[in-house]
């Protein structure tokens, strides 16, 4: 499990190291610079691996002013699949994901700007 240590928009620190790109925390790896087909819209195809590993919970950080949006398939699929979708703010996310990852198996995907 892994720990985010700091967000300031543009980088997040992840158990010590330094992210300035999108990323998704897996419970066993972080896939680096993430990102979507379309920019600041959270499709389907954007996640397909997320939902591959049947989270408990999703958590969506939508940047710092939350300007990603969270389309309709993918709370649709979230919930057909059984998964609590939690979207906010990137840093609001962090807490969420640093608060739930203890206990729950959780994948956080974060927009690290706007």
């Amino acid at each position: 499990m892994s720990s985010i240590d700091f967000y300031g928009f543009g980088l997040i620190v992840v158990d010590g190291k330094e992210y300035s790109s999108d990323i998704i925390i897996f419970p066993d790896k972080i896939k680096s610079e993430w990102w979507r087909k379309r920019g600041h819209e959270l499709c389907l195809d954007d996640i397909a691996d997320v939902l591959d590993q049947k989270p408990e919970v999703l958590v969506v950080g939508t940047g710092a002013s939350g300007l990603m949006k969270v389309l309709s398939e993918v709370k649709k699929a979230a919930q057909a699949r059984g998964i609590k979708l939690i979207v906010e703010s990137t840093d609001k996310a962090c807490n969420t994901y640093n608060e739930l990852s203890r206990s729950q198996k959780v994948v956080v995907a974060f927009h690290l700007t706007c």
